[in-house]
């Protein structure tokens, strides 16, 4: 009887030749067979390369076919593997590279050039691995892996990744968990959530329109492939693509971000209306505030599918709402499924129901922030609970309401402003797509609300257009939270993930 394969987890006839993932543009099918041995010949390399139980990698490269093949070839090599944004500086990405104390780097051939700069800054022993054409002082890794034993190294431990915080409030940081001991393929608690929350496994054709190097898209298409899902990675996002991908290849589950909700929204009707999007069952939604406005536009485009979670890439706690939920509970981002919630003053000490402070999570996965004992105490109270800096109130049912980032918040004549409050309200206005609110300064109040604005056409960027949006806000809220003034941008600087590095556009006002 032929060994069973690692993944599919608790599967009780295994389908080798069935379709783990594909890439969309690409074309390019891996079967769970296919996966299964080069993620082998995989952790071969990286044995022969000197990585050993416990050690780092780190993985350079856009969604293509390799990413997860690599992810779950370290997996099954007991390593940490960190993946890395490709929006990053070269300087940022070597930061990363020296910070986790990788051994390997493996780079697409596209990204070399990110990369030779800094070369010399990298650790001696560093060895180069190219995804792609060869490159002088790089190893071919095609070649290398055609070298490789298609069977299990004799060692195989579980592995995970060790992501970097995207650094929109300041320098990345490495999130280290425990990692577990025993074999690998095993449950861990990720997929046991994930899993348990939103339905993957057998049966699941589930949409990736997000980069890999996120926490959420690589964790969600991973828990899908490892429990017997079907996953279709967009090698870049495209509002109408992914309504025809998700007619063409009859998806079921998906995850996206806000701003991928707002352009497609904003496409024609008559291009929206022209899929048909009845095989979605489940529509998951994070890593940024969502305007109930637009949540609502999309319940009503597809039905109450749409769920939504709040969560770091620390994972030190994890809410979670159904369309249901939110419904009844509009702008939650719903009850603790993993941890216990607590919202606490400036100094830690628990606050009564209802009112505003900071979240912090006790009882959750223990991480830390990899080097760095000082930021990774500054997260944690008296109590060991600890937080993200993100504020929010909880009410009487244990429903989470986010505010915003500390970090971001604004102090105007002593008054406290939320700047995701605002953006909520501007969004909304039909030439907006997108928007960014913060504190500049100001010599009589401190700070004040200024507003940067991405049109849904450039040219229409005018004095008066400013005043109609200011306008526009003081008909919806308070006027001392409206803006005082509005910059016209031709894009936001928005990661691909959904966050906005809000950091780039702030700075140049306090100079």
């Amino acid at each position: 009887m032929a060994k069973p394969m690692l993944y599919p987890i608790d599967v009780a006839a295994q389908q080798p030749d069935a379709i783990a993932f594909r890439m969309c543009t690409s074309g390019e099918q891996v079967t769970f067979s296919q996966l299964e041995t080069r993620s082998n010949q995989i952790a071969h390399l990286l044995r022969s390369s000197g990585v050993a139980i416990g050690d780092h990698i780190a993985i350079l490269l856009k969604n293509q076919r390799e990413f997860l093949e690599l992810c779950f070839g370290a997996e099954r090599a007991g390593i940490y593997y960190t993946t890395i944004s490709t929006r990053l500086t070269s300087s940022e990405i070597a930061f990363i590279i020296n910070n986790c104390g990788a051994k390997v780097l493996i780079c697409g051939a596209d990204l070399i050039e990110a990369i030779e700069p800094l070369k010399h800054t990298l650790s001696p022993v560093l060895r180069f691995f190219s995804v792609g054409i060869n490159a002088a002082g790089w190893e071919n890794l095609e070649e290398k892996l055609s070298q490789q034993p298609l069977s299990p190294i004799a060692d195989q431990a579980q592995g995970l990744d060790m992501l970097y915080s995207s650094g929109t409030t300041g320098q990345p940081k490495g999130v280290k968990w425990p990692r577990p001991e025993g074999p690998a393929g095993q449950r861990t608690f990720l997929v046991d959530l994930l899993g348990r929350l939103y339905g993957y496994g057998e049966n699941c054709r589930y949409l990736s329109p997000a980069p890999l190097y996120h926490a959420a898209p690589l964790r969600h298409s991973m828990t899908t492939i490892k429990l017997g899902g079907e996953v279709s990675v967009m090698e870049q996002f495209d509002a109408e693509q992914s309504l025809s991908l998700i007619e063409r290849l009859r998806i079921t589950h998906s995850q996206w971000v806000p701003t991928m909700f707002v352009r497609m929204l904003k496409l024609p009707s008559a291009q929206r209306e022209k899929y048909d999007l009845s095989s979605l069952r489940m529509a998951v939604h994070a890593a940024a505030p969502c305007p109930i406005e637009v949540k609502n536009q999309m319940i009503q485009w597809w039905g109450p599918i749409i769920d939504e979670y709040y969560a770091g890439t620390e994972n030190n706690g994890f809410c979670s709402i159904t369309c249901e939920e939110w419904l009844a509970h509009p702008g939650s981002v719903g009850r603790a499924a993993l941890g216990i919630l607590h919202i606490c003053d400036d100094q830690g000490i628990e606050l009564p129901v209802g009112d505003t402070g900071q979240v912090y999570f006790s009882d959750g996965p223990d991480f830390s922030y990899h080097n760095d004992p000082q930021k990774t105490a500054q997260t944690r109270n008296a109590l060991g609970w600890s937080t993200l800096g993100d504020i929010g109130r909880v009410d009487e049912e244990g429903y989470l309401y986010l505010l915003d980032r500390k970090a971001f918040m604004i102090i105007s004549g002593g008054v406290n402003i939320y700047p995701q409050e605002v953006e909520s309200i501007l969004i909304g206005h039909p030439k907006v797509v997108d928007v960014a609110v913060f504190g500049i300064p100001n010599t009589d109040f401190g700070e004040e609300v200024k507003a940067v604005v991405q049109l849904q056409d450039a040219h229409q960027a005018s004095p008066a257009l400013q005043a109609e949006l200011i306008a526009y806000c003081r008909e919806n809220m308070a006027d001392y939270k409206c803006p005082r003034s509005i910059d016209f941008v031709e894009e936001l600087p928005r990661l691909p993930t959904g966050k906005l590095y809000k950091k780039l556009l702030r700075d140049p006002y306090w100079i």
